[in-house]
């Protein structure tokens, strides 16, 4: 029930879904929750819908809503990101006072959360820029929450935030302060990347299953289920299984059969590739997994490819000669194994952008962060907790030595995979690029050899030699003579 006689001890300003599902999880927890949204009409929805099940004020200003928070005043921002956001933060840092603590839970790019970060500084506000993931249900029931932003700022919010937080299976709540400024939401931007990767190769699995294979959605779902049992135990395998036994109420089919194959993105995954390839970090896995998607919605382009490009020959599930029960453990092996690939690339990506900007992220805490209440929540991120707590410095999750016993039984099944794939003609992006990416981790000679000796000849690039100190450039054009030049 409502209540003019208390001060919130935290306000939501946005009530859309996301904004409405945490303020009603605040309340939930019994926190006192001032909620603002910019259309009045929706704040009176709010209240007419769920008044009753906490103690809310609701406010139809800013300056209202301010009024109503508790000091330090704590409120979370759930709008669109962007210059929306950039309004309410100025709009609150007008209302607030010296140490109050301005919060996005937002996708924003990290990079204009640093900004607001230091503009906030200056006022004196502090600002916190928190990812959230788990979705719809997860802002209910329990999220997981990766905050950044002054140090001080989380010893007020930190409470409240661990009051809301999905909690791991050792009672661990699953947030933590993660570092100055952009971080959180640059932690959140790869959990997004890693996602996509993560959805892309369930989708490739299925596409063999059903097209390599020829089983039906309804097997496939329960293959499926069987696989969350085990190493592959996460919510988008357990979820994958309940998309596969929906049957589509109108047409008797399955609900997946009439689902146009169009990947939408909102851009978190693209941010994730375009800041690897600033910090040089190879990111395949997530890179191939935002042009599936890009190429899903190609449709014109699609659709005039089909049929009139050449396939070669191809090779029927019989001519494969394997059985149907080998197929689908080795599919599950090439999943497991490209899912791997992802989580490393992505825990490569938080360290160096936490090298760049100076976070100094703690990779074991955050796959702790990560165990339950987001999307990529998965069994095995406890072993990569163990991982890092190990040896925070690990050079590639790929090292370490659960990973490695558990690599030595995948990659003869993942090859072969691979190939099936091929000679079957069906895409598949990430399993093939990860294992590209294993291979050349694992090479004791690549290619860049030829690539370097191809930048000296054409633009007197240089290189390094492996048997001797120094820059070297080689006369292409004359005697073809060497000359160190350091």
């Amino acid at each position: 029930m409502s209540s003019e006689s208390n001060l919130a001890q935290i306000g939501v300003v946005g009530l859309a879904v996301m904004g409405s599902n945490l303020a009603r999880n605040f309340a939930s927890r019994g926190h006192t929750v001032a909620v603002y949204n910019r259309s009045t009409e929706k704040t009176t929805r709010f209240m007419e819908d769920f008044g009753e099940t906490g103690n809310f004020l609701p406010a139809e200003t800013i300056e209202e809503f301010v009024s109503r928070l508790e000091r330090p005043r704590r409120a979370i921002i759930m709008v669109q990101a962007g210059a929306a956001t950039d309004a309410v933060i100025n709009q609150l840092a007008d209302a607030m006072d010296d140490g109050d603590v301005i919060i996005d839970g937002g996708n924003s790019l990290f990079t204009d959360t640093i900004r607001r970060e230091k503009e906030m500084a200056q006022r004196n506000r502090h600002f916190v820029g928190a990812g959230i993931s788990g979705g719809e249900e997860g802002a209910l029931r329990g999220p997981a929450i990766m905050p950044g932003g002054p140090k001080e700022s989380w010893e007020s919010l930190g409470p409240l935030l661990e009051s809301i937080a999905a909690v791991a299976p050792d009672g661990t709540p699953c947030v933590d302060h993660i570092g100055p400024d952009g971080s959180g939401h640059y932690v959140k931007m790869v959990h997004n990347g890693i996602e996509y990767a993560d959805m892309q190769v369930i989708g490739e699995a299925y596409q063999l299953l059903r097209f390599g294979a020829g089983l039906e959605p309804a097997e496939i779902a329960e293959i499926f289920a069987e696989w969350n049992k085990g190493d592959l135990d996460s919510y988008l395998i357990e979820i994958t299984a309940e998309v596969l036994r929906q049957v589509d109420a109108e047409t008797g089919k399955p609900l997946v059969d009439v689902i146009l194959d169009a990947a939408g993105q909102k851009g978190t995954g693209r941010w994730t590739v375009k800041q690897a390839l600033d910090l040089g970090v190879p990111t395949t896995a997530i890179g191939e997994a935002v042009f599936a998607r890009a190429l899903s919605s190609s449709l014109d382009q699609r659709k005039a490819a089909q049929g009139n490009l050449p396939s070669g020959t191809l090779a029927g599930f019989e001519e494969l000669g394997i059985s149907r029960e080998d197929f689908i453990e080795r599919v599950r092996k090439a999943l497991y194994a490209s899912k791997l690939v992802a989580y490393a690339q992505g825990f490569d990506e938080i360290r160096a952008g936490s090298e760049e900007y100076g976070w100094d992220i703690d990779r074991g805490r955050l796959a702790t962060i990560w165990r339950e209440g987001c999307i990529i929540r998965a069994a095995f991120l406890d072993r990569i907790k163990e991982a890092y707590d190990k040896d925070p410095a690990l050079t590639s999750l790929l090292l370490d030595p659960y990973f490695h016993t558990e690599l030595s039984d995948l990659v003869d099944a993942w090859r072969d995979v691979v190939i099936y794939a091929t000679r079957q003609g069906l895409p598949a992006p990430v399993f093939t690029s990860s294992l590209a990416y294993y291979d050349s981790l694992r090479a004791e000679r690549l290619p860049a050899a030829i690539i370097q000796s191809q930048r000296d000849f054409f633009g007197a690039h240089t290189y390094q030699r492996v048997d001797k100190e120094g820059t070297f450039h080689t006369e292409w054009s004359g005697d073809r003579s060497e000359t160190k030049l350091n």
